[in-house]
C-alpha cells in the first residue's frame, strides 16, 4: 500500500481511478464493507483503488477552532494507516491535511481539484453520511450528477441492531464494553506506540511496564485491560493501563503502559501494537503507593485468569 502526504503529492498512475474519501476512525466494519465494495468495483473496471482521507479529522480542526474539546479519536494516523493495510483492499492512501483553505473550499472546486484533476476518478464510493465543501453543502446527490464519475453509496452496516460507526465504538469504548466494540470495529480495539522511559514503578514491585508514546488526542477508553502486545519478541498477553496515573501523577495527558508476562528484555524505543481484549475496572486514586501495588499485583492475577 502506498501513502502519499499533503495535497502537493497526489497518488501517482497513468489511469483513472476508483475513489473513496473519509475519517477511517477505527476502520470499524461499515468502513471495512466500503473498502471490500470499492475493491470489488475496481477489480471489473480495472482501477487503482484510492482512499482519501483528512489529518487532522474534519471535526476535530473545527472544534480546535471554536476552543471546544474534540470528539476522542480511536485510531492515530499510524495505527489508522496500518489497519487500512490489513484489509488488503486499498492500493494508495492520500492523506490531507485539513485546514482552513480546505474547509473553504467549495464542494464543486472539492470535485473539480480533488476527484477530476488529482484523481481521475472515474468510480467513485461514499457511506450514506458522507458531506464534503464548505458548510458541508456537498453530498450524495450533488456527485451523482457528475456525469464523469460513476458514483454509489453504500448503507449502513448494522451490528445488533446498531448501526456501525466510530460513534458507537467510541461509546463501547468509553462504557468499557471492549467484546462489543470488537464485534462493531470487526477486529480488537488497538494502539501503537515507541516504548519510552517511564517512572520505572512497576519495577519495585516486579512487574515492570513498557510506556507507550502516543499522539496527544484524546481517547475513547480509560482503565485497567487485559491486553495482548506485538512487538519483535512475537505476542506476549499482559496487562494494560490507560489513562492519567492519578495516584502518582497530576498530568492530564493519558498514559499507556503495558505489562507483559514472561518477558524479560529491553523494550526501549521499539514499536509495540497493544489490542484489548477486556476491562478489568476503571481507574482509581489509591491513598498510597502500597495500596496502588497491592492492586497491581491484582489485576496481574486476574488478567492471568481471564479467558476469552
Amino acid at each position: 500500500m502506498n501513502i502519499r502526504l499533503g495535497l502537493h503529492h497526489p497518488p501517482e498512475f497513468p489511469q483513472d481511478s476508483a475513489v473513496t474519501i473519509g475519517n477511517f476512525d477505527g476502520v470499524h466494519l461499515g468502513h471495512q464493507h466500503i473498502l471490500q465494495k470499492l475493491k470489488q468495483e475496481a477489480d471489473m473496471r480495472g482501477l487503482p483503488v484510492v482512499a482519501v482521507l483528512f489529518e487532522p479529522q474534519p471535526k476535530e480542526f473545527f472544534a480546535c477552532k471554536m476552543r471546544q474539546t474534540p470528539s476522542s479519536r480511536l485510531s492515530p494516523l499510524r495505527t489508522k494507516l496500518e489497519l487500512l493495510r490489513q484489509t488488503g483492499c486499498v492500493d494508495t492512501v492520500w492523506v490531507l491535511r485539513f485546514n482552513q483553505a480546505f474547509a473553504d473550499m467549495t464542494a464543486q472546486d472539492f470535485i473539480d481539484a480533488l476527484l477530476r484533476k488529482a484523481l481521475n476518478t472515474r468510480y467513485l464510493l461514499i457511506g450514506d453520511d458522507f458531506r464534503f465543501g464548505a458548510g458541508r453543502k456537498g453530498d450524495f446527490e450533488m456527485l451523482a450528477a457528475q456525469p464523469d464519475i460513476d458514483t454509489e453509496r453504500t448503507p449502513s452496516v448494522l451490528v445488533e441492531d446498531v448501526r456501525t460507526s466510530s460513534t458507537a465504538v467510541r461509546q463501547a469504548l468509553s462504557d468499557g464494553l471492549l467484546e462489543y466494540a470488537g464485534k462493531l470495529l470487526g477486529h480488537d480495539y488497538i494502539l501503537s506506540g515507541k516504548v519510552r522511559h517511564g517512572k520505572k514503578l512497576g519495577r519495585t514491585i516486579n512487574a515492570p511496564t513498557a510506556n507507550i508514546q502516543l499522539p496527544p488526542h484524546r481517547y475513547a477508553l480509560s482503565g485497567v485491560f487485559v491486553a495482548e502486545a506485538d512487538g519483535s519478541f512475537g505476542t506476549k498477553r499482559g496487562v494494560a493501563s490507560f489513562g492519567f496515573n492519578p495516584t502518582v501523577s497530576n498530568s492530564r495527558a493519558q498514559k499507556l503502559e503495558v505489562h507483559l508476562f514472561d518477558f524479560e528484555g529491553n523494550l526501549y524505543g521499539q514499536r509495540l501494537n497493544v489490542r484489548f481484549l477486556h476491562k478489568l475496572r476503571d481507574e482509581t486514586k489509591f491513598d498510597s503507593i502500597e495500596a496502588l501495588k497491592t492492586q497491581i499485583s491484582q489485576d496481574i492475577e486476574a488478567a492471568q485468569a481471564w479467558q476469552p
